[in-house]
């Protein structure tokens, strides 16, 4: 893998992404001199004996205290010397005392995405950080070392003081790390990549500890996987819309123009690409048979015998036309598995306008992440190279620790999972649910003996986890608990947020893993009804075809001779059409599924058939296999 260059301005979320699964970094030269002359400042300024924030007084609600000559312990009578100025032991202790969070170790790749973003942000040369220092965290990272980093301590300002700090505290030969897997001692960690541990000075914890790096990982690894999910999202609901051989008028390039909402615009062509070439969306109502259950006199030769089901039709009597008489010119009197009805439900006619606006919603983040990536997010901030009269004016104390903007942007996101996990589990429901699916069976299985279940508990499991994910979608970002003796009075609880974020996203893959898995087995059942119905209707003749018709008139009763007349056309229809399918995407889709999961023909152990989907959705094999047809 191609080592990443950070230079402080270039940073990208692809890039971060290398770095977090192992990716190395070099620093650019030019950004290393800009870094050299703030520490140099700062250092000059420490010696004319300038008071400065965070340098030569201490943090927080301790900004008032100036830093003395010496440790006042070492005026007693026999003290042993600190050995350490009170300007080494401020920025030491600030590491040391803030590395108390809890919980379970962020994963490896969020704490070398932390470790990427601080080197890159450091090289702006606004921080005050030495070359050498910044020089060993990048040793550190290139090594592999990767710091034990609890999940929970963040308020998200000022920045993420404390995960931040277990980064740092390896570099100091402290805290713990892994390394080659291995949890160890921090120390030991530095000894075995032969790396040695730092002595910090002016500033330099605070430029290593102040900051969003966790939030801003955790938000850069969030929507890099849900970029994957959006797509696999429209992905599902294409399958989903074959297998009720929905209607694309809603989805027509004219029809988004007139709303051209950048994401909904997106979806509307993505579903009109995904469905390309399909015979089943948009079939003419009266060719799509309902489902009926199989009986051993439901089918006229052996091979139709081993199908799961039966189908039919219901004819509508002449005496039931009456004012409607043009609609009938139009279409066939027969009733089957498709409404009369030129619109579809709004979960599957609105995913242009559900999924575009989660596109959109991922977008704003992504903006406000690519900004962040490439910031100054520490204090105070030093400007050497301005021309000032004091020294306040050159080391200015601000506030760009504070993580609103990110976590605004994650709130935002995170109001938009359980709405995209919602429509998808609304179109698994409607799929299982003999009211609304369209003519297929209960729960899409025959259960001509009323003793199986199908796919009855997978809507179960969606519906719990959408349940799960609109429960944690209130955002922590509008609930501020000052800190530090109310110095910090106002924070952005944003380290929160992403952290709620990257664990809702790994569970709307596990929805639309199950959609994925309910719409392949609903699309088997309605592909191979309209083509048994085909097939039937090719070796037939109107009479053979009419015992699968109800409600029309029987042998020798009046109208029999109409009846016949008007089932010998949609059986003329039928063994004219070619092999009704899916889109051609779909259909690898499906292939990809199927080639995992076989079709349930009657009931089975489904737990590891529904591990295999969430499976195929993380790996984005099921995406792979329609990239690359």
């Amino acid at each position: 893998m191609k080592p990443i260059l950070l230079d402080g301005a270039s940073l990208t979320r692809d890039k971060l992404v290398e770095i977090a699964f192992g990716a190395s970094v070099e620093l650019d030269k030019g950004a290393l001199k800009a870094v050299a002359r703030a520490a140099d400042f700062l250092a000059e300024q420490v010696r004319r004996e300038e008071p400065i924030y965070g340098v030569s007084t201490g943090f927080g609600s301790n900004a008032d205290k100036l830093l003395g000559a010496h440790p006042l312990r070492d005026e007693l009578p026999g003290a042993v010397k600190s050995g350490r100025s009170l300007h080494e032991e401020l920025q030491y202790n600030l590491i040391v005392t803030h590395a108390v969070c809890v919980g379970e170790p962020m994963a490896p790749e969020i704490v070398r995405a932390m470790l990427g973003i601080r080197i890159n942000t450091l090289l702006k040369g606004h921080s005050g950080i030495r070359v050498e220092t910044l020089q060993a965290l990048t040793a550190m990272l290139n090594a592999g070392i990767v710091p034990v980093v609890p999940s929970l301590g963040s308020v998200g300002a000022s920045g993420d003081l404390a995960p931040l700090s277990h980064l740092a505290i390896v570099l100091l030969g402290g805290g713990e790390a892994f390394y080659n897997g291995e949890r160890i001692a921090g120390a030991e960690a530095l000894k075995r990549a032969g790396l040695s541990p730092v002595a910090l000075s002016y500033k330099e914890g605070l430029a290593l500890n102040n900051g969003t790096a966790q939030m801003l990982a955790m938000g850069v690894l969030a929507t890099y996987r849900l970029d994957q999910l959006l797509d696999t999202a429209d992905l599902a609901a294409a399958m989903t819309i074959d297998a009720f051989a929905g209607r694309l008028g809603a989805f027509a390039e004219e029809v988004h123009a007139l709303r051209p909402h950048p994401g909904q615009v997106h979806v509307a062509a993505r579903l009109r690409e995904l469905l390309d070439g399909s015979t089943l969306a948009d079939i003419p109502y009266h060719l799509v048979p309902k489902f009926r259950p199989w009986l051993p006199r439901s089918w006229d030769t052996a091979e139709a015998q081993a199908l799961r089901f039966d189908i039919g039709w219901d004819w509508v009597p002449t005496d039931q036309r009456h004012g409607r008489e043009k609609f009938y010119d139009r279409f066939m009197p027969f009733r089957g598995g498709k409404k009369h009805q030129p619109q579809d439900s709004y979960s599957l006619r609105c995913i242009p306008q559900v999924h575009g606006a989660v596109r959109d919603a991922v977008e704003q983040a992504k903006r406000v992440l690519e900004i962040e990536l490439n910031a100054v997010t520490d204090n105070p901030l030093v400007f050497p190279d301005r021309q000032a009269e004091h020294v306040e004016e050159q080391v200015i104390s601000a506030g760009h620790f504070h993580g609103m903007p990110l976590a605004l942007a994650m709130s935002y996101v995170k109001a938009a999972i359980p709405t995209l996990a919602s429509i998808s589990e609304r179109r698994l429901n409607k799929l299982v649910d003999p009211a609304t699916n369209d003519g297929l069976p209960a729960f899409l299985i025959g259960n001509e003996d009323g003793t199986e279940s199908g796919h009855m508990i997978v809507q179960y499991s969606a519906a719990a986890i959408v349940n799960d994910l609109a429960s944690r979608a209130h955002p922590a970002s509008v609930f501020s608990v000052p800190t530090s003796a109310n110095a910090e009075d106002h924070v952005s609880m944003g380290a929160n947020e992403a952290r709620h974020v990257l664990a809702m996203v790994q569970d709307l893959g596990k929805v639309l893993a199950l959609e994925l898995y309910t719409a392949a087995q609903a699309l088997d059942l309605r592909r191979d009804m309209i083509n048994a119905a085909r097939a039937l209707s090719d070796r037939t003749d109107a009479e053979g075809l009419a015992v699968k018709v109800a409600g029309g008139p029987q042998a020798g009763a009046e109208g029999r001779d109409t009846f016949l007349a008007e089932v010998e056309a949609l059986r003329a229809a039928l063994a004219s059409s070619a092999a009704f399918h899916p889109g051609h995407a779909v259909a690898a889709a499906h292939a990809a599924i199927r080639a995992k999961i076989p079709f349930l023909d009657r009931d089975r152990a489904l737990d590891g058939e529904v591990a295999t989907a969430v499976r195929l959705v993380e790996s984005g094999e099921i995406l792979a296999a329609v990239r690359s047809r």
